[in-house]
């Protein structure tokens, strides 16, 4: 067994390139190998989002506070609250942020393969975002 304490692990800003906005990731666990699973907690202020991105083995999002906003490309903006459980199916263009007035948080679990859990792609546009 392992137990990772509350507060026990850094938080950490995100990469300008990967995400717009102010954006923190909260590390919740990595599952030792052979097990392969990432889970984070992100908080998303307002107007913060994701770049386009696709995820290798899918992506499983658990809203637990705010309002936020997930898109796949080609597809509707679709308003996420707390409660709601996204799925990502594997090479999925996508993006999840919060909204322009509301912060967001949600935990984001997926696998790792061959070491990444994540392509980032390009920024989404202010555009886009308010589409």
């Amino acid at each position: 067994m392992d137990i990772k304490r509350s507060g026990s692990q850094a938080s950490a800003k995100v990469p300008s390139e990967y995400f717009t906005g102010e954006v923190r990731i909260d590390p919740l666990f990595r599952a030792p190998h052979p097990a392969r699973t990432v889970g984070l907690s992100i908080t998303f202020e307002p107007g913060a989002r994701t770049a386009w991105h696709t995820h290798p083995l899918g992506q499983t999002l658990i809203v637990t506070s705010g309002l936020g906003l997930a898109q796949r490309w080609g597809g509707p903006r679709e308003e996420i609250r707390p409660g709601d459980v996204v799925w990502f199916p594997p090479g999925e263009k996508h993006w999840h942020g919060a909204t322009p007035t509301t912060a967001m948080t949600h935990f984001a679990i997926q696998e790792e393969l061959d070491g990444k859990t994540a392509d980032w792609l390009e920024l989404v546009t202010d555009e886009q975002y308010q589409d």
